[in-house]
């Protein structure tokens, strides 16, 4: 399967894409270069091995969720730049 000309334009019309003549002709190649090899690992024999969904395993690294003590209001607010007694002052955005 071949990357057309067209079809390399319409790809950059679908992505709002403006491209040059020399442009269009050096992604068309790329295109088709990507293919090519696509074609190739299309030849091997992959009967036996196990689809993955990724290459390496993967594993949560988060911590555990657990419920810790919270700071008072007064800890919160004690470096605020502007506050009340019970809320942190923000300039009004609209």
């Amino acid at each position: 399967m071949k990357v057309s000309r067209e079809q390399v334009i319409h790809i950059a019309e679908l992505a709002h894409l403006k491209l040059t003549e020399e442009e269009i002709e050096v992604f068309q190649n790329e295109m088709n270069q990507i293919l090519e090899y696509m074609e190739m690992l299309n030849e091997l024999n992959t009967t036996y091995v196990e689809s993955l969904s990724h290459p390496i395993e993967v594993k949560n690294v988060f911590r555990e969720d657990k419920v810790d003590e919270s700071i008072s209001r007064e800890e919160a607010l004690k470096n605020a730049p502007d506050s009340t007694e019970e809320y942190f002052k923000v300039p009004k955005v609209i």
